[in-house]
């Protein structure tokens, strides 16, 4: 008999014995910031000659060479896959060091790639000596157990989120691209131990982890972090509704990031909620005709045109003896090369002095059921 999840939890210890404990299948989202294996040598200064603290942790330079670190990469990919919801995603994140060898594993072991999405960061830590290109930015990778998995997408919370694009404030919504532009954690965000250094050198900013779980997970879903950190993870998920499960091995972390977790609350938001991916109730006219929002024999236009039909009993149109769906006539009367057209957007009804169309009497009659 396999463990009970344990939700809204964070348990110390090794990552992959921790990992062993997860019941197979019941995770909706994994989030996971893996060490980087950076090989950096000797340390890094400014050009001033002061010493720059980047990733130099322990945990990130305990590795022989790369075969060692992709052994360990595939050590907790594969309890990861185990633990995945068929229908669940998982998002890696990585810097040039260690994301291709994390790719490469992952395909190895059958993972399905959705994206590869770039954070780009707004704020980068520049190269001091100028020897090479600024490396501003990180890779995610974001899959599936398999091809055939059904995972979340908010589609369009997504496009809610993509809020950076030109007349975004007049309401124009575009897709969400690949490419990211968030500052790195910084400033108040930024935990601090008690000598005010910064606590944890790779903290991700809360608005990446954010982003992820909002477009990629449903209220109630359970997310899980192999490598806990700061608690970001759990951070976000705890704002959005969503459950959590962290794994950390180092106290200190634990100990900031639950203080962190204790001041968050559920933000109650329509991006929480997915609300903008929330399905229509599904209307016909038939059942329009029976609540009175439209009445038989009554004529519909064709917006934009000259031809009229009448509306049957049945729901459909008469049009010169013939009978069709609104769909279909649309379409054959538009000359479209499609054989239906939404035909809600195209039949116009005569309201007082003026003409509606199908759809915005549609969705009065869909208030009506809400009230």
């Amino acid at each position: 008999m396999q463990n009970q999840l344990p939700i809204n939890q964070i348990l110390q210890g090794n990552s992959l014995e921790l990992l062993h404990t997860i019941p197979d299948s019941s995770i909706d989202l994994i989030f996971a910031d893996p060490p980087y294996f950076m090989r950096v040598e000797g340390s890094l200064q400014r050009p001033e000659g002061s010493n720059f603290s980047g990733c130099d942790d322990v945990w990130d330079n305990a590795f022989v060479d790369n075969a060692d670190y992709v052994n360990f990469s595939r050590k907790w990919l594969e309890e990861c896959q185990r633990i995945l919801k068929p229908n669940g995603s998982i998002w890696v994140i990585g810097s040039m060091q260690c994301i291709y060898s994390i790719g490469g594993v992952m395909q190895e072991l059958g993972f399905w790639f959705i994206n590869d999405v770039i954070w780009h960061k707004s704020n980068p830590t520049p190269n001091f000596h100028g020897t090479r290109l600024n490396n501003s930015h990180e890779t995610l990778i974001w899959a599936t157990k398999s091809k055939k998995s059904k995972y979340t997408f908010n589609y369009k919370t997504a496009k809610e989120l993509n809020c950076e694009i030109i007349g975004f404030e007049n309401g124009e919504r575009k897709q969400l691209g690949s490419v990211w532009k968030l500052p790195v954690c910084s400033g108040k965000e930024r935990l601090k131990d008690i000598n005010g250094d910064k606590l944890h050198n790779t903290q991700k900013p809360e608005s990446l982890l954010y982003r992820i779980i909002a477009i990629s997970s449903k209220i109630g879903d359970t997310v899980l972090d192999p490598f806990g950190g700061t608690m970001t993870t759990a951070a976000a998920a705890k704002i959005l509704g969503r459950n959590y499960i962290m794994l950390e091995q180092n106290s200190t972390y634990i100990q900031y990031g639950k203080q962190r977790l204790d001041s968050l609350t559920f933000e109650d938001s329509p991006i929480a909620k997915a609300e903008f991916d929330k399905k229509p109730l599904k209307v016909s006219l038939t059942e329009m005709l029976t609540a009175g929002f439209l009445h038989v024999g009554e004529q519909l236009y064709l917006k934009n045109t000259t031809f009229r039909a009448q509306l049957t009993d049945e729901g459909k149109l008469e049009f010169e003896g013939q009978i069709y769906d609104i769909h279909t006539l649309a379409a054959r009367l538009k000359h479209a090369k499609a054989e239906r057209l939404n035909g809600f957007v195209y039949w116009e009804a005569n309201r007082g002095d003026s003409r509606i169309l199908l759809h915005d009497i549609r969705e009065e009659y869909r208030t009506s059921l809400e009230i």
